[in-house]
């Protein structure tokens, strides 16, 4: 019978098929940097207390650095198993010592909060380049008016500014949400050991300082089965790529010839392979076809953890594929957003026309005859008449007569009249997250100031590269 031999774990055999499947060292690899940068950490903790010689430690660090380096690994079962089969190749059974008070249960917990942790603050960063983008596009097309919409239907005017906050306003709440994620993951799970501890007298807290984390875990039947902290990463995700698939939607409509209210740079428009006169809005739609990516990925890793038993369980390797695709999918769609939003022209002409030609005012013009006394619900009736009116006559409601309003209600005279012009309607929304110049430059301020929050929330997470580099020159004593 031929064997597959997983030389880390000592004299275990697996027959190759079973070491193959069981396998998940081809998706580990994307987890080495972490699995070092907490291989040291730890290493350092057990030279420190005397649990693994000082000389044995640096020897070991050594290997460490040099895998760093090269990433060059065996087959085995997983990245750990990888790590101690390279470094047991050139020190033999001394390489066994990086093990001792761990367990690859505490260990890959370690891993994948330190990814998390790592890909949270790249998310944070690309929604601080996001929202700083959108707060500078707004900053400079206040003037331009176009329809918002419910329903898909024309609703009333706004402004191009208005529009961009409100794409702004979701991504600072998935700043929030990331956020939150990171404090999900900031507690250290190392210590713990397969579930229920070690015997040796390990000082999780000098690990905790190293590594920077803010807290200890605080039991370990429930730290190695935890994936709190990969499930809250995946939702925040799929939610902040379904506002990117909102944008995007927009952009797709706004483009097309039934819309006329943007178009697309050469630089990220599209053609067809068969007809010559189209410019499709490719990248867009492909923003939005990766939403359903992030929501996958958070379904699969629902479904793994639904009905396991406490403690650790070989399931939560599958844990792997979505968890890992989940932060650069992130980052891409963000990134790709922005850029693609820096590539379209809105045309203020036609999204002008567009609200001067239909009825959106009608509320405005409500709220004004109701701010002259009349009840709002007599106001909405009287300005239902004057828009049928204009509609049996094929008017614009801009278009209305001085005769035609009194005919709908004599109250309706030319003071309130005025409502019906656009920009006015903009403007008489001054209330806070109203569309009024003032109200959007402070929505505008608001944004800038939470970019800049994100962008110091990402700064503030310890990086991979950083804590490698302190790790490899710390004093083992």
């Amino acid at each position: 019978m031929i064997v597959a031999k997983t030389e880390a774990a000592g004299e275990r055999s697996l027959l190759p098929e079973v070491l193959a499947f069981t396998s998940s060292l081809p998706l580990d690899r994307k987890l080495l940097r972490e699995d070092l940068v907490g291989s040291l950490a730890h290493l350092t903790m057990l030279a420190r207390t005397g649990i693994v010689p000082r000389d044995a430690a640096q020897a070991i660090r050594e290997e460490l650095c040099k895998i760093w380096a090269d990433g060059e690994l065996s087959a085995e079962e997983d990245v750990h198993m990888a790590v101690e089969a390279r470094i047991a190749a050139r020190l033999g059974e001394r390489a066994g010592l990086l093990h001792t008070a761990r367990s690859r249960n505490d260990q890959v917990a370690l891993d994948l909060r330190l990814h998390v942790r790592d890909q949270c603050a790249r998310s944070l960063e690309e929604i601080a380049l996001l929202a700083k983008a959108l707060a500078a596009r707004a900053r400079a097309e206040p003037e331009t008016v176009l329809p918002s919409y419910t329903h898909r239907q024309r609703a009333q005017p706004i402004s191009l500014a208005y529009l961009l906050c409100g794409y702004g306003a979701m991504f600072v709440r998935d700043a929030e949400a990331l956020r939150f994620v990171l404090q999900g993951c900031g507690a250290l799970p190392l210590g713990v050991g397969a579930i229920a501890g070690t015997s040796f007298p390990i000082d999780r807290e000098m690990v905790r300082k190293l590594l920077r984390f803010e807290r200890l875990t605080s039991n370990g039947l429930d730290t190695v089965g935890d994936r709190d902290f990969a499930l809250d990463f995946a939702y925040a995700t799929a939610r902040s790529l379904l506002h990117a698939s909102r944008v995007a939607t927009d952009m797709v409509d706004f483009s097309s010839a039934e819309f006329g209210y943007a178009r697309l740079d050469g630089d990220i428009a599209c053609g067809s392979s068969m007809m010559p006169q189209k410019r499709n809005p490719d990248l867009f739609e492909i923003i939005r076809g990766k939403s359903g990516q992030a929501v996958g990925n958070l379904t699969s890793l629902l479904v793994t953890l639904k009905g396991l038993p406490g403690g650790y369980n070989r399931d939560l390797q599958e844990d792997r594929a979505p968890l890992l695709e989940t932060g650069p999918l992130l980052t891409s769609v963000l990134g790709m957003l922005r850029l693609g939003l820096e590539h379209v022209r809105f045309d203020p002409v036609r999204t002008l026309a567009a609200v001067e030609s239909d009825f959106m005012q009608a509320t405005d013009l409500a709220e004004a005859l109701a701010q002259k006394g009349v009840p709002f619900r007599t106001a909405y009736q009287a300005v239902g008449r004057l828009v049928r009116a204009c509609q049996e006559r094929g008017l614009p409601l801009a278009k209305a007569t001085p005769e035609m309003a009194r005919e709908a209600d004599p109250r309706i005279d030319a003071e309130v009249l005025r409502a019906c012009d656009p920009r006015a309607s903009i403007g008489r929304k001054r209330n806070a997250g109203g569309t009024g110049p003032d109200s959007v430059q402070a929505q505008i301020a608001a944004l800038e100031a939470d970019a800049e929050k994100a962008s110091a929330a990402a700064k503030a997470v310890p990086r991979l590269d950083d804590l490698f580099s302190d790790l490899s020159k710390t004093e083992l004593r």
